[in-house]
């Protein structure tokens, strides 16, 4: 069947849309708070009567934290799922905010009309131009033309803690052809977006400890060991004079994009300076010989993420400090191994520690990256089918963080995740006056709804 009925249903449905969204957006679901346990409940079940009001076989399912929904509806293609998550972040400074977070309303601003509230990208909106998609082919045919399972968690702003398990526990359920997540941007106000490859992550903190006790400048300095000093020469042999870092093993798995990845990359006109103008900034600091691009997306990082020692407060202390203190991350790519890199890493800073200190470290989490393949035909026909809808190619792009469910899908689902959103970056997410552009939720609906024709077909 042709979509062009479908995406005639969702735009005359528009009105009717937006009210249940605000129905959504208006349940406080942040589920950091155990104060808000009960609305991430009453979320998870007002999602579950939405669904099964459309024909899906729709329940919430308990976790030791707050519920999964998980719908399916079948339907003669091929199988797909689609992840979102119907919990949000606190709204705190609550003083920053323009209007009550969970009020939500349409307002005007220089960009043209936006949806205002908590929740409004990050991620109900989003999650809900998929629904909404599947409400219109439904309405307009009677079923969805392929099979579709919708998994919504909500705990994915509070570490996801009962994902992995409750994915282990239901895989069987839960695997399909493709996965699908929402919850993602648009390259820019005009370019839609396919994020096939995201960085993995490793935290480490690392403690240098010298003197048993802070020490006089003047009684002690010159000849006792200052663990600043000791620390400041880590920090700085991280990395060499070309950008790249020196960790013994650090690149093995790190591999370069194809020429075709490349070049389309270079189509993007991607402007270093002007990015980093926005922040005050103007020269890119990464690896010599390497686009703004790939510095963002396809190559590894290394990057000090707080330090500290010694007297930190108002006016001058003059002591040699006992300990000396830094919490470093790096961003992995490709198949570089967290768990070997850590290994390297702490071998390489201890061989630089003096006989009069002592290193001890904390590991901060680790992930792996998640690279998709892109062969998998759900990407070719999805990025067709945003190219229709917004008129403009849509692109492969990498992203330069981590979203850790790409990655469980691969692990343990055995699935290759297509990551398709419509937010913009200054959506102020997690932010105070949170909002999602009209646009992107209107012709969010309509991308999906494309590209669940194009898989069918």
């Amino acid at each position: 069947m042709s979509v062009a009925p479908v995406l005639a249903r969702i735009d005359t449905d528009l009105d009717a849309a937006l009210a249940r969204l605000f129905d959504l957006l208006r349940i406080p679901s942040i589920s950091t708070d155990p104060a808000y346990r009960a609305d991430c409940a009453r979320a998870a079940d007002w999602l579950v009567a939405d669904l099964a009001a459309m024909g899906f076989d729709a329940s919430t399912r308990p976790t030791p934290g707050h519920p999964m929904v998980v719908a399916h509806h079948d339907g003669p293609g091929p199988h797909v799922l689609f992840y979102g998550h119907y919990d949000v972040q606190p709204v705190d400074p609550l003083e920053l905010w323009d209007r009550d977070p969970f009020d939500p309303q349409i307002e005007d601003s220089p960009a043209g009309k936006v949806i205002r509230g908590r929740g409004t990208s990050d991620d109900k909106g989003q999650l809900m131009t998929f629904i909404e998609a599947c409400r219109a082919w439904i309405a307009e045919t009677g079923s969805l033309p392929c099979k579709v399972t919708i998994f919504l968690e909500g705990e994915e702003e509070s570490g996801s803690p009962s994902l992995v398990p409750y994915m282990k526990e239901n895989a069987a359920e839960l695997t399909a052809d493709i996965a699908l997540i929402c919850d993602t941007t648009l390259y820019d106000s005009r370019v839609p977006a396919i994020t096939t490859q995201l960085r993995g992550l490793l935290g480490e903190e690392i403690t240098v400890t010298g003197p048993s006790k802070d020490l006089h400048s003047g009684m002690f300095g010159g000849l006792a060991m200052n663990p600043a000093r000791v620390l400041a020469r880590i920090v700085a042999a991280l990395h060499d004079d070309e950008g790249r870092v020196t960790v013994p093993g650090f690149y093995d798995g790190v591999p370069e994009i194809s020429p075709e990845l490349r070049a389309q990359w270079d189509g993007l006109g991607f402007d270093a300076a002007g990015f980093l103008g926005g922040v005050g900034l103007a020269d890119p600091a990464g690896e010599t010989g390497r686009s703004g691009l790939e510095m963002l997306w396809s190559r590894p990082t290394c990057e000090v993420n707080g330090i500290w020692a010694g007297y930190t407060g108002a006016g001058f202390k003059t002591v040699l400090p006992a300990q000396a203190h830094a919490k470093i991350s790096f961003r992995l790519v490709g198949t570089q191994d967290p768990h070997k890199l850590r290994e390297s890493f702490r071998d390489y800073v201890s061989a630089m520690v003096p006989a009069d200190c002592s290193i001890a470290f904390k590991g901060h989490g680790n992930s792996p990256a998640s690279v998709m393949q892109t062969s998998h035909p759900a990407f070719e026909k999805s990025r067709q089918a945003l190219t229709e809808e917004w008129g403009v190619e849509a692109a492969f792009v990498g992203s330069g963080g981590s979203i850790p469910v790409a990655g469980y899908f691969k692990t343990h689902l055995g699935m290759d995740t297509a990551l398709i959103g419509f937010g913009r970056d200054d959506d102020q997410i997690h932010s105070p006056n949170e909002k999602y552009d009209l646009e992107s939720f209107r012709r969010g609906a309509r991308s999906w709804a494309r590209i669940l024709g194009e898989m069918g077909a």
